[in-house]
């Protein structure tokens, strides 16, 4: 078995900003402060490369080979972003990872974010020495999903675009963070569109646990306990240090 690296640095791209921070991956624990830059407008692949390469000088770990990870908010297969989210659409079809690697002169482990929140809530949250099925889902701008079954990752499981018919929306555009904010919804309305997200995904994969994430996941006890649901539901415990953690953690195995 190949020995896992005791730190590594996790980097969290998103549409507004760029965090990044040192990690203790056998613990799951920030060893560093917490570097954040802006999102770069436009959000286009050069644009966003500099500002990584800003936040690890921040960090002051530009020179230092211990593993880094990158989470991107985008389908992430073989090394390449198959889609984007509040990102530039040249970041579509794109070969992502090998042009950080060529950019910032090192080896990264590219992995989509909700999947690296699943990783830091399996390993070191909500879900550590889980069995069977736990999914998580991010409730923000859209909603974000990672799927791990018996702690083992698969990848760009996109549950938020699962379909509301009776509505002709799909999940994420019915029941995310942001449509209860823009609609002004009480937490007992917007608990009855997560109460139909949550049991279709109860019905169609039989989760073992659900664990909740996101910015909101600090109320949650205002709209979990509202929920009527035969699978375990419960907050995530990493927030928003989630993605550094999680990417940190992959680039270490």
């Amino acid at each position: 078995m190949t020995e896992i690296a005791a730190r590594a640095v996790g980097v969290d791209i998103g549409g507004t900003g760029i965090k990044a921070g040192v990690v203790d991956v056998t613990t799951g624990t920030l060893i560093s402060t917490r570097a954040k830059v802006a999102t770069p407008e436009g959000a286009k692949p050069r644009d966003v490369l500099a500002a990584v390469e800003q936040v690890l000088d921040l960090l002051d770990v530009a020179e230092d080979k211990i593993p880094l990870g990158v989470a991107f908010p985008a389908i992430i297969k073989s090394g390449r972003t198959m889609s984007a989210a509040n990102v530039s659409d040249e970041w579509i079809g794109f070969e992502a990872e090998k042009f950080f690697e060529d950019g910032l002169g090192r080896d990264i482990h590219f992995a989509n974010d909700a999947d690296v929140a699943g990783i830091a809530e399996v390993r070191f949250g909500a879900a550590k020495d889980q069995a069977g099925l736990t999914i998580l889902t991010t409730l923000g701008t859209g909603i974000g999903s990672a799927m791990i079954y018996n702690g083992v990752l698969v990848p760009n499981s996109e549950l938020g675009h699962v379909q509301r018919a009776k509505h002709g929306k799909d999940a994420e555009a019915y029941a995310a963070n942001s449509v209860m904010e823009r609609l002004g919804l009480s937490w007992a309305q917007w608990a009855k569109r997560l109460q139909w997200y949550y049991s279709h995904l109860e019905f169609l994969f039989s989760p073992d646990l659900f664990v909740v994430g996101g910015g909101v996941s600090k109320s949650s006890d205002k709209f979990l306990p509202l929920l009527d649901l035969k699978t375990p539901i419960v907050p995530a415990v990493h927030r928003n240090n989630a993605g550094i953690i999680g990417a940190a953690a992959l680039a270490a195995d």
